[in-house]
Formats: C-alpha cells, structure tokens, sequence
C-alpha cells in the first residue's frame, strides 16, 4: 500500500510554476457521451477518485475518494441520484501524509471520515458535509490501514479494519476502546486466478436482516487486470464468526478483454425506494492513466440474505437510472480566478494551495519557488475524460518559468514551459525539444489528449496556436 497503490493515475495540473508568475482564465473542455434519459452509463464519477465511500442521508448522497498527496485532501462530493456529483468540501486541511481508503459516515447529528495515513489512522468531524471540518484525530492505531465504522444494535461503535481485524471506538468515536482483535481470514479465490496479491482490504460495513456485513476488497489494486474483486462475508456479531457469501466475488473482472480492469473496492448503499447499489473503482482498458474511475451497480438480496449483482447486468452496458431527483453536475474544472476563493476543483501536490498562490483581481498569483520543476509544487485538477484540453493565459517576470504539465509526480510527468528565452516540452524530466521564445513575458498554453495522445501548443492571442513539434504516448505512462 505505497505508491503503487495509484498506479497510472495521471492528474491534469491546470497550472504549474516555479520561481513565480502570473495565470489567469483557465478552461478546460471535456468531451461528455450522451445518455439515455432512463439509464445511466459508467463511469458515473471519471477521473481518478478511488475507493469511494459513499452514504445517504434522506434524499441526499454523499461521498469521499483517497486524496493520497493532494491538498487540501479528502474531497466531499454530494448528489441526489447517484449520477450527477457536485464538490461540497475539503475535509481535511492538514498535511497527514498520504491518504487512503476513507469511510464517510453519520452517527447521530455528527459526521465522521475515518481514514488512514502514513500507517496510522485518523477521523474528521462536521456537522454538515459542508463542513467546517475538524482538525484531524489520531486513534493510535499504528500499522493497520481502510477503517470502516459500523454500529451495532445496542449503540456500540466499532472500526474494521484491514487483514480482518475490528476494534471498538468509544462513544464519541474519537478514540478506540482496547485492542484490535482479529476475526475474519477473507474468502480465498481460486488459486490459478491471475492476482497482485491477497491483500484483504478495505472493509466496509452494512447492517441488514440481523447479521452484520462486510465488504471488502481483495487481490490487489494495481496488477493485472483480473487481480481486483469485491467480497462479501456476515456475521451476527461485530467480531464474527464470519460466514463468506456463496456470491463471491461479488464484481470481478473475468478477462482483460472487458472494458472495465481491476474492478474493486465497493461500498453498499441504498437509494429512496429501498433499491440497493455497489458503488466500486475500475481502471478503463487502454486509460488508466484516467486512474481509478468511480462505478456503479445495482445489486439484489436473496431469499437467504446474501446479495449480488443481479445476472445480465454489466458495468459496461447502459443500467437503469438510480430513483432520485436528477442534481446538477458540478464537477466542471474551469476557472477564471474571478472569486475570492480557489475553486473546489484545485489541490496542491504534498501542500494547500494557500501556501503558495493567491487570488488578485481575476488572475491566480504563484509566489516564487524552487529552481525546477522537481522542487516547485504544481497545482492540480483531476482531467477525468479521454479527450480534453487545457488552456491558460500567462504573465510570467523576466526570470520566472511557468507551464503546463500533465502529472503524476515528481519525476513522472510531461509537461510545456515558458520563460523569456524557450517554449520547452519534456517527458519524465528530460527535455524533448524547444522553440525560441518571440512572444515575450505574456501569451497563452495549451494541452490536448486526444485519448493519450498529447500535444503541446502556444499562442501570442489565444486564437491562433502554434503547435510545438511532439507528440507524446501516454498510454503506458507510469
């Protein structure tokens, strides 16, 4: 569960500079496939949101993703119908380190996200997914990793957690009672199947029809394309004894022939007319740099209180729409800097966006970092489409260097650049090519991917563009 553990996911930054500058009117356009009215066509979330944690309140859905090395981390995203997301809020607004597998729920008039950091787990709290969101609480429990919270009949709360363990939480849930006890082995797959690993992750957690539910992940995230599953497994005590489903895998892919890789990691949750769903990641065959894309589908309960996704229904084929009232989609990415505020769209790579740039008059200000673009601190949108493009209008001072990159760290990522002399294009921190620079210390850049393959423009009016001369694969990116 290190960095591997986003394999591919490959973040559009918007805007990324070094040393300082000036950017404004950013747009970005996204290419959004038709739909049936009736149905709905996966993904429902695009872009690299993985682990997904969602929970209803009444007529509302919310939900949380790993944020990993972004901040401000733990985005909140909300919808009534389980297609249409809009950004509510950043619940987490200090560096912890690397964020995974979260779990969003409400107990009583609190909401909490559970979730694991650097080997240890922490939980914040509001009392509206809004927020204010608290600061983060460390529970002090090293060495374990994907917290579920689950409350029992009489009131007690509980953390799975992963490898099969659960531990109590005290009432306020802010710390936990004792110590981690283990209980559940996860369901062994078929040894000949082509698996990461076993890895029993991600557990989360459904009280229905008196036994108590796990739903947990196996097999790896990041292998081949038929390593990730969904499992499910009851008992009658938070502690077990655990009983697998005759259904496991619950999703699964099969072969890497389907569109759908490494599907894995689901969370149940029911919508208002008491049909049930199994909200899941998948890499897209022939995108992962997309990442892990948020996927929906419904799912039945048997006579015998198990549950399944039922037969003939495929994450690839349109699927009859969830109930609920159709809510905007709010995940638009492009910005004028107009507000007073970075939009919700925006993270920093390992920093808040607030300790370095500020909003001044329409246009984003970088204060001056670093002397490359290793030790500059890019700001980032997820691009969740295949083909997108990406545009912004520069003012960089005399010894300043700014641009735009596609991102996925440090080192791994392609990117233009800007400064009084060159426009340069590079891969992975080498240097591809360049043109002189004749359009002085204001003009515009632009990205597309055309479906991984990316090209490097700039222009003195935003009109007319000069494309630099490369073109660069990103389908095996890394």
């Amino acid at each position: 569960m290190n960095d591997h553990y986003r394999k591919f996911a490959l973040t559009a930054c918007l805007v990324a500079g070094y040393l300082s500058g000036f950017t404004q009117q950013v747009k970005t356009k996204k290419h959004i496939p038709a739909v049936n009215t009736g149905t709905y066509q996966n993904p429902v979330l695009g872009g690299d949101y993985p682990d997904p944690s969602i929970m209803r309140d009444g007529k509302d859905y919310y939900m949380t993703n790993s944020s990993f090395d972004y901040y401000p981390g733990l985005l909140v995203w909300h919808s009534t119908d389980m297609i249409h997301w809009e950004r509510v809020a950043h619940a987490l607004n200090k560096n912890v380190g690397s964020v995974w597998a979260p779990d969003l729920v409400k107990y009583k008039d609190t909401y909490y996200i559970y979730f694991p950091a650097n080997r240890a787990i922490y939980v914040v709290t509001a009392k509206s997914p809004a927020g204010p969101w608290s600061a983060p609480v460390d529970l002090k429990l090293s060495g374990y990793i994907d917290p579920g919270h689950l409350v029992d009949k009489d009131g007690a709360r509980y953390l799975y957690l992963s490898n099969g363990y659960t531990v109590k939480l005290a009432e306020d849930g802010l710390s936990t009672v004792g110590e981690p006890q283990h209980g559940y082995d996860g369901w062994q797959f078929p040894k000949d199947w082509s698996t990461e690993c076993f890895c029993l992750e991600s557990p989360k957690s459904t009280i229905k029809n008196v036994y108590f539910y796990q739903t947990v992940a196996e097999g790896g995230t990041a292998g081949p394309a038929t390593a990730h599953m969904v499992v499910s497994a009851r008992s009658r005590s938070p502690y077990g004894p655990w009983e697998n489903s005759p259904y496991n895998p619950i999703v699964h892919t099969q072969s890497r022939n389907e569109r759908w890789w490494a599907q894995g990691h689901g969370t149940l949750v029911d919508d208002i007319k008491g049909n049930w769903w199994i909200v899941y990641h998948s890499y897209e065959k022939y995108f992962q740099t997309l990442g892990r894309q948020t996927l929906i589908l419904p799912i039945v309960w048997t006579k015998d209180n198990w549950f399944r996704v039922p037969k003939g229904i495929s994450a690839e084929k349109p699927i009859r729409k969830p109930a609920g009232t159709p809510s905007k989609d709010g995940s638009q990415l492009s910005d004028d800097f107009s507000g007073t505020e970075l939009g919700l769209q925006w993270q920093a790579f390992k920093k808040l966006p607030s300790e370095m740039v500020s909003l001044n008059g329409g246009k984003l200000e970088f204060q001056a970092k670093g002397n490359s673009f290793v030790n500059s601190s890019p700001l980032l949108v997820d691009a969740g489409d295949r083909k997108y493009e990406i545009e912004v209008e520069y003012t960089i001072d005399p010894n300043a260097t700014a641009g735009l990159t596609l991102f996925y760290n440090e080192q791994a990522n392609m990117r233009i650049a800007v400064d009084a002399k060159q426009f340069a294009v590079f891969n992975q921190g080498s240097r591809k090519i360049s043109e002189a620079n004749k359009l002085g210390n204001h003009g515009y850049l632009r990205i597309l991917n055309d479906e991984n393959e990316i090209s490097f423009y700039y222009s003195a009016n935003g009109t007319t563009w000069n494309r630099v001369e490369l073109t660069i694969d990103a389908t095996g990116f890394t």
